[in-house]
C-alpha cells in the first residue's frame, strides 16, 4: 500500500542533512558568498553572539556586491533587536530587515500576538533551499542560560530541486504582505536578473551533482493560519498511521494533541517500535512541565521515551520505517505542541528516500544510546510530588491558554 500524501511529492531533489549550527552555518555561508541575485531569509531567533555573527557578516558581504538581501525575523524571538553596531552595519550595506508581528504595547497579553514566525528558511538565487530547526544562534550559547558545555542538538537540510520555488514564493509573499502589498509577484526582481538566477542555479546544481544522488522524493509542508492550518500535523498522522516497523521522533517541545497521541498509542499496540527522543534538560517552565502529563499513556502503550540532557535538544525531526519499503523522514521547524500545531508559521521538508532516512535514523539512534536516558514507567510514576504538581499546573495553564485562543487540541 503506497503512502498517501497531502501534496505532490516530486522526485527531482538532492538533499543534504546538516547537524548543528556548525555544519549549517558552513554550508549556508558558502552558498550566500556565491549568491548572484538574491537571498531570502527567515528565522525566529537572530543572535550575533559567537558564530551567529558569521551569518550577519555574510549578509553584509552579499548586499555590498549588489545582491538583494531580505531578512525577516520574529518579533518575540528577536525581542529587543540586535545590539549596536549590527543594525547600522546591516542597513549601511543595504540589507533589508523586517520584524514579524512585534509584540507592541500590550506584549503577548493579546492572544493574536501568539501567532509567531517560527519557520527557519533560506532561499539563495531561487535555486537552493535551507530548512530546519536551527536559528541564527551559536550552538554553545543560549540567550537565557548563557554558555553551554555541549552543542545544541538540531538539524537542517540543504535542498536543490523543484520545491525550492514553492519556498521562495511563500517567503516572497510573506515579505510583501508585511509591507502591506497585495501582489507579491510584481515586486520580484526584474528580467535583468533572470539570466543571473538561471546561471547560478545551473552552477549550484552542477557543483552539487557529483556529491549527491538524484531523484530524491521530497515535498515542502507549510503551516499557517489561513490555507495550511493542519498540513504538518496531517503529514505526521499519515506517516504514523501507515508505519509498519519503527517510528523515531526527536522533538524539543513535545505536547501532542489527542490525535497524535492516539496515533502513537495505536502504532505501539500494533507492534511498531515507537521511540521518542525528548528534552531532558530544563529550559522553560511551560514546555518542560506541561509535556510530562502526556507521557503516562504513551509509556503504558509501550512507547519508549528517551530524555536528552547533555545540552538543549532543539530538533524537530522524525523517521518512519527507514529500512522498510516506504521510508519517510521529516526535518523542519515544527514542534509537536500547541504553539506550532495551532498558531505559528512553520515549515518542514518531508523526504521519502532510504539513504536519507537511514542517515537521520542513525544519528538519532546514536543520540539515544549515548546521550539519552530512558524514562521507564516505574521512574515516571515515582516522580516527586512537587514535580507532579508542577506538571499538572503547567498542563492546566496550557489548556487554559488554548481555551482563550478558541482552539481545541
Amino acid at each position: 500500500m503506497r503512502r498517501r500524501q497531502a501534496a505532490p511529492v516530486c522526485s527531482d531533489h538532492r538533499i543534504d542533512l546538516l547537524q548543528g549550527a556548525g555544519e549549517f552555518f558552513d554550508a549556508l555561508i558558502r552558498d550566500m558568498d556565491a549568491a548572484l541575485s538574491d537571498i531570502q531569509f527567515e528565522t525566529y531567533i537572530f543572535d550575533c553572539t559567537g558564530a551567529g555573527s558569521r551569518v550577519a557578516e555574510a549578509f553584509i558581504r552579499a548586499a555590498q556586491r549588489g545582491v538583494r538581501v531580505h531578512v525577516a525575523v520574529d518579533g518575540v524571538g528577536c525581542m529587543g533587536g540586535l545590539p549596536s553596531p549590527w543594525p547600522e552595519r546591516l542597513a549601511e550595506a543595504g540589507v533589508q530587515w523586517q520584524v514579524y508581528s512585534a509584540p507592541g504595547r500590550f506584549g503577548l497579553l493579546w492572544p493574536k500576538r501568539w501567532r509567531r514566525l517560527h519557520r527557519k528558511l533560506c532561499v539563495i538565487d531561487g535555486c537552493v533551499l535551507y530548512c530546519g530547526g536551527i536559528n541564527v544562534l551559536d550552538d554553545f550559547h543560549d540567550p537565557n542560560h548563557g554558555a553551554l558545555q555541549a552543542p545544541r542538538f538540531d538539524f537542517a537540510v540543504r535542498v536543490v530541486g523543484s520545491l525550492v520555488a514553492e519556498a521562495s514564493d511563500t517567503m516572497e509573499q510573506l515579505w510583501w504582505r508585511m509591507r502591506a502589498v497585495r501582489d507579491a509577484r510584481r515586486h520580484r526582481l526584474g528580467d535583468a536578473l533572470a539570466d543571473l538566477r538561471a546561471a547560478s542555479a545551473a552552477r549550484v546544481a552542477a557543483a552539487h551533482e557529483a556529491r549527491q544522488p538524484q531523484g530524491m522524493r521530497a515535498m515542502l509542508v507549510l503551516r499557517d493560519n489561513v490555507r495550511h492550518r493542519s498540513r504538518i500535523e496531517q503529514a505526521y498522522l499519515r506517516a504514523i498511521g501507515t508505519a509498519r516497523h519503527e517510528i523515531i521522533i526527536a522533538n524539543a517541545y513535545f505536547m501532542p494533541g489527542a490525535k497524535l497521541r492516539r496515533a502513537l498509542v495505536l502504532a505501539a499496540r500494533r507492534g511498531v517500535r515507537v521511540r521518542l527522543l525528548l528534552q531532558g534538560r530544563y529550559e522553560y517552565f511551560m514546555q518542560y512541565h506541561a509535556a510530562r502529563p502526556v507521557y503516562g499513556v504513551l509509556l503504558e502503550a509501550g512507547v519508549e521515551i528517551h530524555e536528552y540532557s547533555p545540552s538543549f535538544l532543539h530538533a524537530k525531526v522524525a523517521v518512519v520505517d527507514a529500512e522498510g519499503e516506504h521510508p519517510w523522514a521529516t526535518v523542519g521547524s515544527s514542534n509537536l505542541d500547541p504553539l506550532s500545531m495551532l498558531l505559528a508559521r512553520e515549515a518542514n521538508v518531508v523526504v521519502e528516500d532510504a539513504a536519507f532516512a537511514q542517515d537521520l535514523r542513525g544519528r538519532l539512534v546514536h543520540a539515544m544510546a549515548h546521550a539519552g536516558e530512558q524514562l521507564g514507567p516505574a521512574c515516571y510514576a515515582g516522580r516527586p510530588l512537587r514535580q507532579r504538581l508542577l506538571d499538572r499546573v503547567a498542563f492546566a495553564l496550557m489548556r487554559a491558554a488554548l481555551w482563550v485562543t478558541g482552539h481545541r487540541y
